[in-house]
This record gives structure tokens, C-alpha cells and sequence, in this order.
């Protein structure tokens, strides 16, 4: 797994536009911005997934987070959700949060697994009319992965 920069930013397109639709994916430009400002933390492994995460003050959120349809099922995006509340708990985040598309299972229960809980609804939130979930998951220094 490798910080991802600005240089990195038509790896992570690509990795976007083969796994969300179109009116849903980012731009090359888009992740390049991203990746400048500050706060910003993007994780890219090779093997064809990535995270993108801001923290601010005691407060992380997930920006945008895509596994490769032909990579999924690996541990990749459970590996890039663990090094993400590691990197925001070691920069003093008490809170992650992120939003997910209510049809989006898998995701879900990716989530899940890692301790997120709701904490909200975004109605109609995606270009397709679904509603956006709002997750929130807390947590110390000392415990930053697992239970």
C-alpha cells in the first residue's frame, strides 16, 4: 500500500470509473484537487483499490473509497479501511464518518464489519434517486481497528 499524490490521480479515475457509474465517478482533475489540499490522505494498493480521507480537527470522513470490480473479494478494501482509521486516529480523529448508497450491500457490510454505525440519511443523494446512509464510526487511539 502506497500514499497516493497527485501523481497517482489517473490510477485512482480509473480504479473509480470501473467501479461506480458514470455519473458517479471522478475525474482524474477531480482526485489531482483532492489529493492537494490539506488533510487529505489517499491510500492506493496496487492490486487495484483505494481510499481517499480528510481529516479535520478531531474528524474524519471517507471521500471516496473504490475496489476494482475485478479485485473485490481480496481483503484489499478491508486492508484500505484499516490503514485509513489508523491514519486518521494517529492524526488525533475521534469520528470517521462517510456516506454509502443504501442498495450498496456489500459496502455495507464492509462498513459493518468495522464498527460503523448509521448516524444519518441523505435523501435521493446519488445521481440514480438512492439514498445516501451516513455512517459514523468512533474510536481511540489505543483501538483504532477491530471491535
Amino acid at each position: 500500500m502506497i500514499r497516493a499524490t497527485p501523481a497517482y490521480a489517473a490510477t485512482l479515475a480509473a480504479i473509480h470509473r470501473a467501479s461506480f457509474p458514470p455519473a458517479e465517478s471522478w475525474t482524474q482533475d477531480a482526485f489531482a484537487q483532492h489529493l492537494a489540499m490539506p488533510g487529505v490522505v489517499g491510500l492506493l494498493n496496487e492490486d487495484g483499490g483505494f481510499i481517499l480521507l480528510r481529516v479535520a480537527a478531531d474528524e474524519a470522513e471517507i471521500l471516496t473509497f473504490a475496489v476494482h470490480p475485478a479485485a473485490r473479494r481480496a481483503g484489499i478494501g478491508t486492508a484500505l479501511l484499516d490503514a485509513a482509521i489508523g491514519i486518521a486516529a494517529a492524526a488525533g480523529a475521534t469520528t470517521m464518518f462517510l456516506e454509502v448508497s443504501a442498495h450498496n450491500h456489500a459496502a455495507r457490510a464492509l462498513y459493518a464489519a468495522a464498527g460503523f454505525l448509521p448516524a444519518g440519511l441523505r435523501p435521493r443523494y446519488y445521481a440514480d434517486g438512492s439514498d445516501a446512509l451516513i455512517l459514523r464510526r468512533a474510536f481511540t487511539s489505543a483501538a483504532t481497528t477491530g471491535a
